[in-house]
């Protein structure tokens, strides 16, 4: 030892554990990250949203797989139009259906369009059923189509067609003879109107063209058939 120097303090032992100050002190901030560049900073990929999980649903049947009902058939076939549908027609026309069965649709379609108030119903002209519009939207059809009602229809062309509703099938000379006038032009006319057409041609050798009411009479004179054209005095006879 040195005199006139103080004795060297031992250096501290950084190898054995470290302690706490009795007061703790303040840890100093830690200074700022540098700036990273942006050509440093990798993109971030968008992350897609979570499709939601449900449950399978229920598969539906497509409307090719699901026959139709015979209710659905025969509805077509009425809506379709034409001479009225009869029961042999129906039969013929659907594999396996019965005249029975063919009825039963023809009550239900009716039942069916009363409780929904359809503005048509079927009604049964003749030898066959045929879809029709209900009497209180005939005026809209007449405006539509431009078709006669009985107001329209001159008194000559009354009386050819009555002579045809009584003695059809009947030729233009038979209507000729009862009226007592030429009725060419009048018969063109009913057959343009749709209210008469040709129903078959007599013998060969006359080749005289018939003519016959058409279902559309019906409906513009609201008859159901035939049998209820009115019988009053000589008019039967007619």
């Amino acid at each position: 030892m040195t005199a006139g120097r103080p004795p060297e303090e031992p250096a501290p032992d950084l190898a054995g554990e470290w302690q706490l100050d009795a007061e703790p002190i303040a840890e100093p901030e830690a200074p700022p990250l540098p700036e990273e560049r942006p050509e440093a900073i990798a993109p971030i990929a968008p992350i897609a949203p979570a499709s939601p999980v449900s449950a399978p649903a229920a598969r539906v049947p497509a409307p090719d797989e699901t026959p139709p009902s015979p209710e659905q058939i025969i509805e077509a076939m009425l809506f379709v139009g034409g001479p009225p549908l009869s029961v042999q027609a129906a039969c013929s026309a659907i594999r396996g259906l019965t005249s029975e069965r063919f009825l039963i649709a023809i009550d239900t379609l009716t039942r069916n369009y009363r409780l929904q108030r359809r503005p048509c119903s079927i009604q049964f002209r003749e030898s066959g059923y045929s879809l029709e519009v209900m009497p209180a939207f005939r005026g809209l059809r007449e405006r539509l189509l431009g078709g006669p009602r009985e107001a329209r229809l001159s008194q000559p062309a009354l009386d050819v067609l009555s002579v045809i509703a009584y003695r059809q099938p009947v030729g233009k000379a038979e209507v000729d003879t009862i009226r007592g006038l030429d009725s060419g032009a009048i018969l063109r006319q009913l057959v343009r109107l749709g209210l008469i057409v040709v129903r078959h041609r007599a013998e060969s050798e006359s080749r005289e063209v018939r003519y016959g009411t058409t279902p559309r009479f019906l409906v513009v004179f609201s008859l159901g058939s035939l049998d209820e054209l009115p019988r009053l005095g000589d008019t039967a006879q007619v």
